[in-house]
């Protein structure tokens, strides 16, 4: 059975464990206490170098780093239900909009985040290496991620997906983007009419729900 080096508070492995529950995956679960630091010590070090989570170690004893590895391993090997598009237009598709969502919504959370919070000193951004905060750079994100609501609203007007005409890997990373938010005092409201029918419609997902 596949393991997920997990820790459930976190963003990123989410997107992992929304994914297996679309494919309908069975996995280990081990938590990794990001508040610990476990994710810097040996033991996890001896299986994730990079000091992130998600890890999922295959049956084979290999182990994917990354949410990218992770999708790209788990499409290829539980086709259905397809994720990652059928077409090799929806392919493109799906392709473009999650490299966007991580560089223009959840990258700026992000910076927002752990370039402000006390508790994440030395620690701006993720992975083996310690790199100081700057300020201005969470100011920075903050409008960003702000910038990415607004679009996202917009290119959702009459749409029931991010993607395609399904929910894919798109939906999932702008789902937990968007959740992300919150920790940053960032949420859909008003002004994002489209952005909150399609956070409401995401969360009757049971995958999503969890």
């Amino acid at each position: 059975m596949l393991t997920l080096y997990d820790f459930e508070m976190a963003p990123s492995p989410r997107r992992a464990r929304i994914l297996l529950a679309e494919k309908g995956v069975p996995f280990n679960a081990v938590q990794v206490d990001l508040r610990q630091q476990e994710q810097l010590g040996d033991a996890f070090r001896a299986i994730n170098p990079r000091c992130t989570v998600p890890a999922l170690q295959l049956e084979s004893g290999a182990i994917l780093t990354d949410n990218a590895g992770i999708a790209a391993y788990l499409e290829a090997t539980y086709p259905e239900p397809p994720m990652m598009g059928r077409t090799a237009l929806e392919r493109a598709e799906v392709a473009s909009w999650n490299a966007r969502i991580e560089l223009e919504g959840f990258m700026a959370i992000a910076e927002a985040l752990r370039n402000s919070a006390p508790a994440m000193k030395d620690r701006a951004l993720t992975g083996a290496v310690n790199y100081a905060q700057i300020p201005e750079l969470a100011q920075r994100g903050l409008a960003r991620a702000q910038q990415f609501f607004v679009e996202l609203d917009a290119h959702l007007a009459e749409r029931e997906f991010v993607a395609t005409e399904q929910f894919s890997l798109a939906d999932i990373t702008a789902v937990v983007a968007l959740d992300f938010a919150r920790v940053v005092r960032i949420k859909p409201g008003d002004d994002h009419p489209n952005l909150m029918r399609w956070r409401k419609a995401m969360g009757e997902r049971p995958s999503v729900a969890t």
